[in-house]
C-alpha cells in the first residue's frame, strides 16, 4: 500500500488507490468536517445551513450511527420499486418535450421524490426548489445562489413536514418514519433536514451517474441491459471523484503522521469507491442504481439525440451538462 502524498497546493494529503482509500474512510480519528466548522460558514445561520448541520453523511458518532441505520433499512426496502418508477416518470418527462439536459437532473429527483409519497402534480416544484438548492453545496457558490438555497430549503422543510404528517401507506417517507421510530431517532428536524439531503443527493450524484451513463452511450459503450450500463460507468466514470476527512486528532494513516486539524483528500473514483467506504457509505446506492437504469430504459423508445456536453464546476463531482 503507498503512503499517502502532500498536496501543497491544496494544502492537504492526498490518499489514492483502494486499499489507503478504505484505511482512511474507516479510520476512527478521520471526521467529515473540521472540528471547528461543522456547517460551512457561507450557509452559517440560514435554513440552508441548519439542513447541513443535521444531514446523517455530514456527522458522526451518535448523530450518525442511528440515522443511518434508519435511512439505510428504509432505502433499501424502496430500491425495487425505484427502476419502474423511473422509467415511467422519465418517459413521462420525454413525452412532455424536457429537454436531455434539463431531464437528467429532473427525471431522478422526480422519482425519489414520488417514491417519497408526493404526488405527480408537485414533483416539478420539488425539482425546482432542488435545483436552487443545491447550489449552497458548492464552496464555488455566490452569494445570490446562497439566498436562493435559504428559501429553497424552507419551502423544501415545509413540504417535507406536511407529507411526513401524512406518511401516506408504502411511501418511503412511512418507510423513514417507521424505521426511525425502531432505530431511536427523534429528531423531528433531522428527519426531515435527510430527507431533503436525500432529494440534493439525487439532484447531484444520481443524475451525474445517469450523464455519465448517456456520455458512454454516445461514445458507443455497449451493454447488454441499463443495469449493466450503470454498473460499468460506476466504475469508469463514477459522478462523485472524491470527498475529504479531517483529522480530530494526531494520527498516523497510510505510513505518515497527520496532525489535528489536517485535512485528507480521499480520491474515491480512481478507487471505485464513488459511493463511498465503511460507516459512512452511501446508503442509497442500490435505489441510484436502479433509478439510473430506470431513466436509461425509458431513453430505449426514445431517438437519443446526438449530444454536446460540459462539465459542471466542481471540486468533487463529474456531472455532465448537455445542450443538444
Amino acid at each position: 500500500m503507498q503512503a499517502m502524498q502532500w498536496d501543497a497546493g491544496r494544502a492537504c494529503w492526498r490518499a489514492e488507490g483502494q486499499a489507503l482509500v478504505e484505511q482512511v474512510l474507516g479510520h476512527p480519528a478521520l471526521r467529515v468536517r473540521p472540528l471547528d466548522e461543522a456547517v460551512p460558514l457561507a450557509l452559517a445561520g440560514g435554513s440552508a445551513g441548519e439542513v447541513f448541520g443535521a444531514l446523517v453523511r455530514m456527522n458522526d458518532g451518535a448523530r450518525h450511527a442511528a440515522p443511518k441505520l434508519a435511512l439505510q433499512r428504509a432505502l433499501a426496502a424502496s430500491a425495487t420499486a425505484g427502476q419502474e418508477r423511473a422509467r415511467c416518470i422519465a418517459a413521462q418527462l420525454l413525452a412532455d418535450g424536457r429537454a436531455i439536459g434539463a431531464w437528467t437532473f429532473e427525471a431522478p429527483v422526480s422519482t425519489v421524490a414520488s417514491l417519497l409519497g408526493f404526488a405527480d402534480t408537485q414533483l416539478p416544484a420539488v425539482a425546482r426548489w432542488m435545483g436552487d438548492f443545491v447550489a449552497c453545496l458548492s464552496p464555488l457558490s455566490d452569494a445570490a445562489q446562497i439566498a436562493q438555497a435559504h428559501a429553497a430549503s424552507l419551502r423544501l422543510l415545509g413540504a417535507m413536514r406536511e407529507l411526513l404528517q401524512a406518511a401516506p401507506a408504502g411511501t418511503l417517507a412511512a418507510a423513514v418514519a417507521r424505521e426511525a421510530a425502531h432505530a431511536g431517532w427523534r429528531d423531528d428536524h433531522a428527519i426531515l433536514a435527510n430527507l431533503v439531503g436525500l432529494l440534493s443527493q439525487t439532484y447531484e450524484a444520481t443524475a451525474g451517474l445517469l450523464g455519465n451513463c448517456l456520455v458512454a452511450l454516445q461514445q458507443g459503450t455497449g451493454c447488454a441491459n441499463a443495469a449493466q450500463l450503470v454498473a460499468r460507468v460506476m466504475e469508469t466514470d463514477p459522478p462523485i471523484l472524491n470527498t475529504r476527512r479531517f483529522a480530530a486528532e494526531r494520527c498516523t494513516v497510510g505510513g505518515v503522521t497527520v496532525e489535528a486539524g489536517q485535512a485528507i483528500l480521499v480520491m474515491l473514483g480512481a478507487a471505485q469507491r464513488g459511493f463511498g467506504h465503511g460507516r459512512h457509505a452511501c446508503p442509497g446506492q442500490q435505489l441510484a442504481q436502479q433509478v439510473a437504469a430506470g431513466c436509461i430504459e425509458a431513453l430505449s423508445s426514445a431517438a437519443l439525440p446526438q449530444l454536446t456536453w460540459t462539465y459542471r464546476a466542481s471540486h468533487n463531482a463529474r456531472i455532465p451538462e448537455f445542450q443538444q
